[in-house]
């Protein structure tokens, strides 16, 4: 089993790589997306959003980092990807899954799902323009409206020579409402051999077993799931070996949320490093009530040097076993 970090837009960038997979238990991530619409992009856009290419490609846990675009074009997303691959990119990974309306409306994302013949056009020219060293992979929803075009749209990634398929186990018209339709994913893996991964509603081992067990996929692909529960990809790998091992606790996320904060100062404008640390404090509190607590507490903190004595306050009086590791 292999367990991916989903690409998530201004959400999962790469201090927040760096941050979890030092966590153990991801095997691959996925940037967030290059959009690219009329021409070929220049070098500093593919390190901006994938700082990974100067440490080759990786993370500094050294887990490979596939960078992902995003576009209706098939020559000039194909150029770009010949771009990513120059550069040193180990992967390229095409985004037919965004569902968020500002990016349908610009012809990228989950609408091309509409014209499986564009998806597969895409994908060809993509696969054509590099090495084939350099594997070609695909994010996917069930369709966009409905499911109808599904099985055409997966056999057409096939056909192009896509060599993985990450299915989102939901429709654009669903959005991210539960459930994610698991069943669905079991269908396209009757009709296509490209190995293909499942994505959507895994939120616990037994989540992950259930899905694995439905689908028939070996893989999966975490998102949310991941953020509210940062070590839930190490607690799945050992489900999958058939043993257990304890979970993390509240008195060990703020050591993380305070080194996280400390990335974010080192890689961004100070003005906002608060934002994101909140944004993620956000996201903990599905898991961790105290997470809540402290959010109220610090949401309406705009200076870094507030927020930095807070979270080192709640990181020196946690009683944890927990060490960092350490990350650049």
């Amino acid at each position: 089993m292999q367990l991916m970090l989903a690409p998530m837009e201004g959400v999962i960038d790469h201090t927040m790589r760096a941050l979890l997979t030092s966590l153990g238990g991801i095997d691959r991530c996925v940037t967030e997306f290059v959009r690219v619409t009329e021409r070929l992009l220049p070098p500093k856009v593919f390190y901006r959003l994938c700082p990974e290419l100067a440490n080759g490609g990786k993370t500094t846990s050294g887990v490979p980092v596939y960078i992902q675009l995003l576009g209706g074009q098939p020559a000039v997303l194909a150029d770009n990807a010949a771009r990513a691959a120059e550069l040193g990119a180990p992967g390229i990974d095409l985004n037919f899954g965004c569902p968020a309306k500002t990016v349908n409306r610009s012809d990228g994302g989950s609408i091309i799902l509409r014209e499986p013949d564009r998806v597969h056009a895409i994908a060809s020219a993509v696969r054509a323009a590099v090495p084939a060293t350099v594997p070609v992979t695909v994010k996917t929803r069930l369709g966009y409206e409905d499911q109808s075009l599904f099985l055409d749209i997966v056999r057409g990634i096939e056909a192009a020579g896509a060599n993985e398929l990450t299915v989102h186990a939901r429709t654009k018209r669903h959005g991210y409402r539960p459930p994610a339709y698991w069943e669905e994913i079991a269908r396209a893996r009757e009709v296509v051999s490209l190995n293909v991964i499942a994505n959507g509603e895994i939120w616990s081992p037994a989540d992950a077993l259930r899905c694995r067990e439905v689908t028939g996929c070996a893989d999966l692909m975490l998102g949310r799931g991941a953020l509210c529960r940062p070590d839930l990809p190490r607690l799945i790998v050992a489900a999958g070996a058939g043993h257990s091992r304890p979970s993390l606790h509240w008195q060990d996320i703020p050591p993380l949320l305070l080194h996280f904060f400390e990335l974010n100062l080192a890689h961004y404008d100070a003005r906002y490093a608060p934002n994101t640390t909140k944004q993620w404090l956000a996201y903990l509190r599905a898991y961790f009530p105290q997470a809540a607590l402290l959010f109220e507490r610090v949401k309406r903190l705009r200076d870094p040097a507030q927020l930095h004595t807070v979270l080192l306050a709640e990181s020196q009086a946690a009683e944890t076993v927990f060490k960092i590791p350490a990350m650049a």
